[in-house]
């Protein structure tokens, strides 16, 4: 197996198959299980659900033809951190970098948590003691992932595997022995839309929902400076992942649609054991809390994965803690995984309620992030015409400029209608500029 040169430096061991793993595995978790009753509770229509789901469908495979350029044309570990860098200088790095790895801290501690409830519903003793037994999960991943890359992406490409197969079944179940209700689920029921009269707070809601269940579309940018070969790999690896992550989406919210009547759907919490319990009965409970569980493993292996990577190329720029460029004998950068580790279980200790409003929370941070991308692509290409482009998005710079207005109108729209959650990014960007040169004078 391939060693680092130095004990700062990536291994360069990925290629195609990984790259598809960890897009899958890195965006599919309990998002598709769960959001479809919340979003139906907000719309009451099968169309306008659809559609929207077809919107953000489209938004994330042109978000993939942008980021595929800024991926080959500047394939160092960090995605959006590095490309902000590059193309704005160290502060606008630092503050996308900074709130794309708390942002998917955020995630990572609410999807840990979650898996531990699901733990819970198997093991009742466990009850009440849901955030130690997150922690306690989080921490036996953080082992694997110390132990070196090749183990810990070998174990991302069974988990995505199980997964994308599991979802497919779920889909032939349904279509094979769910009774035909059409009828019934697309009668319009009590919604918010009819509720205010209103379509933009609904809407707004249900995109948040979706947002947060596609979110890891650019996952396989971040292993660029670990890929063999990048430029040939990474338009394979992101363009496969995520039209499998879209056709997987649809059939599921089809599937979903297909079986449960709207007037169940919108008070369903778990629309796909809604789903399954409606076709098989009572007793199918504990096979969909098992696949559950092994949903959020894949998905919190792929934050474990590369949200490190973020921290590592920050350090190495001299914006973060000097050590988190450090890389351990298997290849993991030892120290950004255990600070992340250590923030990640910080936030679950925190407790539920906190746990609960995370995902809200990170979805701010994530398009914050797109929008940062699409500028930096438009950026480079002004300012650094002769930089080698392997890959150049179609379009351009239309395509890019829509992107980033729709980005943008998404932010203002979610700061707008979900303050509550939106708070929390913007008071960092308030202190952000202090904590820079607080950390730059640190590293002088």
């Amino acid at each position: 197996m391939a060693r680092a040169t130095a004990k700062t430096e990536l291994f360069k061991i990925l290629g195609v198959g990984f790259g598809v793993a960890v897009t899958v595995g890195g965006t599919i978790g309990t998002g598709i299980l769960r959001k479809p009753g919340p979003i139906a509770e907000q719309l009451g229509s099968p169309l306008l659900i659809m559609t929207l789901w077809l919107i953000v469908s489209l938004y994330a495979f042109l978000g993939t033809l942008c980021t595929i350029e800024l991926g080959t044309s500047v394939p160092k570990a960090g995605a959006w951190y590095v490309y902000a860098q590059r193309a704005f200088g160290n502060y606008a790095g630092f503050v996308v970098g900074i709130n794309s790895w708390l942002g998917t801290c955020s995630a990572l501690g609410f999807g840990v948590y979650t898996m531990s409830e699901y733990l819970a519903l198997l093991i009742p003793s466990l009850t009440g003691y849901e955030a130690y037994v997150a922690a306690a999960i989080l921490t036996s991943l953080s082992g694997i992932h110390w132990l070196g890359l090749a183990l810990a992406s070998t174990f991302q490409n069974i988990m995505s595997v199980l997964k994308g197969v599991g979802l497919f079944v779920f889909v032939a179940i349904c279509y094979i022995y769910g009774e035909d209700i059409s009828s019934e689920a697309t009668q319009l029921t009590t919604s918010r839309i009819v509720q205010t009269g209103s379509w933009i707070a609904p809407v707004v809601f249900s995109l948040q929902a979706i947002f947060y269940t596609y979110d890891g579309w650019h996952t396989a940018a971040y292993f660029t400076e670990e890929d063999r070969d990048p430029a040939k790999n990474l338009p394979r690896s992101m363009i496969g992942g995520v039209l499998l992550i879209i056709i997987i989406y649809l059939l599921c919210n089809l599937a979903i649609l297909h079986v449960l009547p709207m007037n169940q759907l919108v008070q369903s919490k778990l629309a796909a054991a809604d789903a399954i319990r409606l076709i098989f009965g009572e007793g199918t409970s504990k096979i969909v809390t098992i696949f559950l569980m092994v949903s959020i493993l894949g998905i919190v292996n792929a934050q474990l994965l590369f949200n490190p990577r973020v921290l590592y190329s920050m350090s190495r720029d001299g914006l973060f803690l000097k050590g988190g460029t450090k890389v351990n004998k298997g290849g993991t950068p030892s120290q950004a995984m255990l600070i992340t580790s250590c923030i990640a279980i910080g936030l679950i200790l925190t407790g539920k309620e906190t746990c609960e409003k995370l995902s809200d929370i990170a979805t701010f941070f994530f398009v914050l992030g797109y929008t940062s991308g699409f500028a930096s692509l438009l950026a480079l290409r002004k300012n650094e015409p002769d930089l080698p482009r392997p890959w150049k998005v179609p379009a351009y710079p239309v395509l890019p400029i829509i992107m980033l207005i729709l980005s943008l109108a998404f932010l203002v729209s979610a700061v707008v209608q979900d303050l509550s959650s939106s708070q929390f990014a913007l008071l960092f960007l308030v202190i952000s500029y202090p904590l820079y040169l607080l950390v730059r004078k640190w590293n002088r």
